[in-house]
């Protein structure tokens, strides 16, 4: 006798609004209810609608793992894309032994320098799709040690919530080992080649000031040279901001007016956080900065509003002791902030203990990996959805 024909119990539309509510930060509960039955297959990768609605129903893109970037002193982090999901992480195009460090994530989009690759010297790596875009060298005359970068979407209009594909900019951002000053510089995809470099000088008031400030207090160096960090950057609107090493300013990019400037960070100083500080973006798109004060380990967060006078405000201050007891912050070398994720209000904290996430507004503390040398930590953060990849064929060519 035939078989009678199989029904589907759930209505596609009543299916696929209990499928919105699956969690994006563990990618593995979609990928499996894709696998249920070919009716559950077909409404999460067939329709163009319920992915546009699943990212637009979950706002900001989950983060999906984490990358590391060491100070030069500390050499190479280890190439490795270390996943914060039950997904197996997705394949380093720096693995087999290949120096890559990466300098950005942003906008489903990983900037990596492969530094020991003859034919590529900037590669812009997409780990969800795999797609790998080669940029070429930036016309700055730099020893790859004093630099950064930062890589961004450029599609106009775009939500950035499922930014793949689609034209990208890479700002570069460095100090010119033959002048001495900070240049910076920026690549767009579209027309393949770079801005012509700008440099910071003694134009900005603010950088003079700091500047000479910090000439007077060297001891053993005649003039003052500018190096920028390796930190991952902060990105607002047409302006990315970083900080600069011997000197408690922080610097500011327009990429879009090819302009370089300095404002003066929150006071007293940063060196009030050991030299460990992250720059974020805040909910209101405004600046932020997190350090921890060395004497008290209390984490401060500040935020610089521009509406009249550009001032900062102390806007939250955290006891790490209280608030993540188990992560010691007062034991041996004390506790610092790596970086934060945009989006999703999370600091990343680098104690003795290992590497923690706080989230600023539960308070919710979680260990995301061991004790290492964190100096930068750039969050990879994209929905990860069954659409993308080979669910999507067997949706259309075989029955489950």
């Amino acid at each position: 006798a035939m078989m009678p024909p199989r029904m589907n119990l759930i209505d596609d539309d009543v299916l696929a609004e209990i499928l919105l509510r699956m969690p994006p930060d563990e990618p593995e509960h979609l990928f499996r209810a894709a696998l249920v039955c070919k009716p559950w297959l077909c409404v999460i990768c067939l329709p163009a609608c319920f992915r546009s609605q699943y990212r637009a129903f979950h706002g900001a893109p989950p983060l999906l793992g984490l990358l590391y970037r060491n100070q030069v002193c500390d050499g190479d982090a280890a190439p490795r894309f270390a996943s914060t999901t039950s997904m197996p992480d997705f394949p380093h195009p720096g693995s087999g032994g290949r120096p890559a460090p990466p300098l950005d994530c942003r906008h489903g989009r990983v900037l990596l320098h492969m530094s020991h690759d003859s034919d590529v010297d900037l590669l812009v790596w997409d780990p969800v799709t795999g797609e790998r875009r080669v940029v070429p060298d930036p016309d700055v005359d730099v020893d790859w040690m004093v630099y950064t970068a930062a890589v961004s979407c450029a599609a106009a209009g775009c939500d950035h919530l499922d930014c793949h594909g689609g034209p990208f900019r890479v700002v570069f951002l460095a100090t010119d080992d033959r002048e001495e000053v900070v240049k910076a510089t920026v690549y767009s995809s579209a027309t393949g080649a770079w801005s012509p470099p700008v440099s910071l000088d003694d134009s900005c008031e603010c950088y003079a000031r700091h500047k000479r400030d910090a000439t007077a207090e060297m001891m053993f160096f005649s003039s003052y040279v500018p190096y920028v960090q390796s930190r991952r950057v902060a990105a607002i609107g047409d302006a990315v901001y970083f900080t600069i090493s011997r000197s408690a300013a922080i610097a500011k990019y327009d990429w879009a007016e090819n302009h370089l400037s300095v404002i003066d960070p929150p006071p007293p100083d940063t060196e009030l956080y050991g030299g460990f500080v992250s720059l974020m973006v805040m909910e209101d798109s405004s600046l932020g900065l997190a350090g921890v004060e060395d004497s008290t380990s209390s984490l401060h967060l500040w935020s610089r509003t521009v509406k009249g006078a550009a001032k900062w405000v102390q806007c939250m201050v955290i006891d790490l002791e209280k608030a993540m007891p188990m992560a010691n912050p007062r034991e041996g070398d004390g506790a610092y902030v790596v970086g934060f994720a945009e989006g999703v209000g999370v600091i990343f904290v680098r104690t003795d203990a290992g590497l923690f996430t706080l989230e600023l507004k539960s308070g919710l503390v979680k260990k995301v990996d061991e004790f290492g040398v964190y100096f930068s930590v750039l969050p990879y953060m994209s929905f990860y959805t069954p659409d993308r990849g080979t669910l999507s064929s067997l949706a259309r060519l075989t029955d489950v």
